[in-house]
């Protein structure tokens, strides 16, 4: 399988200098329109998961806490840059979204793009969102999604043993994942490709 830590940390590495000419100009409207969905709120702390080259800071408020994480140090690097570029006063650390090193309920709103169909283990990098979230926390979410209601057919199972090491995985729902985590959905928006990718806000409810 490869679909793990250390090969996503590998690829994504390689990928680096090349990633802004591949999603910046895409998803552009596509994060405009998840971090849009957010209750933002001044002061409020933000975690960034699987940040890339930050191209969601020029959509993100300047009156708030902002941390941002990614496992590859070239892309933390490029994140830090971009800050910078944008006068955004941002925390950047190298980082596992499966095992993330801040406290339990720390944060009010925790960002996860383009991360739940490249992480090795969804479930896990979901539970670590869960845990750093305060209760009543926001998680907004954009990514490509199996339809909910679709389970994935067979050929879409055996393209997913080329995407998932290459790129992604294409056989993720979103609503099983993120309520399996103890999440409630308040929004979902498809923003592109007919409703491959879709942009998510979803609370956390405390147990």
């Amino acid at each position: 399988m490869f679909n793990t830590t250390a090969w996503n940390r590998l690829r994504y590495t390689v990928y680096a200098p090349f990633y802004d000419a591949v999603a910046a100009r895409a998803f552009r409207r596509p994060r405009r329109i998840a971090l849009g969905q957010v209750d933002w709120e001044p002061g409020m702390r933000v975690l960034v998961v699987g940040a890339g080259t930050g191209l969601d800071l020029p959509f993100l408020p300047h009156d708030i806490e902002l941390h941002a994480t990614d496992i590859a140090p070239a892309m933390v690097k490029r994140t830090a840059t971009r800050a910078e570029a944008l006068r955004h006063d941002v925390e950047c650390r190298v980082m596992d979204a499966e095992a993330l090193s801040y406290p339990d309920e720390h944060f009010e709103a925790v960002i996860m793009h383009l991360i739940i169909a490249v992480m090795p283990d969804p479930q896990r990098g979901l539970a670590e969102a869960y845990r750093v979230l305060k209760p009543g926390g926001q998680l907004c979410v954009m990514d490509k999604f199996q339809p909910d209601g679709q389970p994935a057919g067979a050929g879409r199972r055996l393209l997913n043993g080329v995407t998932s090491a290459l790129a992604t995985d294409i056989t993720r729902q979103a609503q099983p994942l993120l309520s399996e985590a103890g999440f409630q959905i308040r929004h979902d928006e498809p923003v592109l490709m007919n409703g491959l990718f879709r942009a998510l806000l979803a609370v956390k409810i405390a147990p």
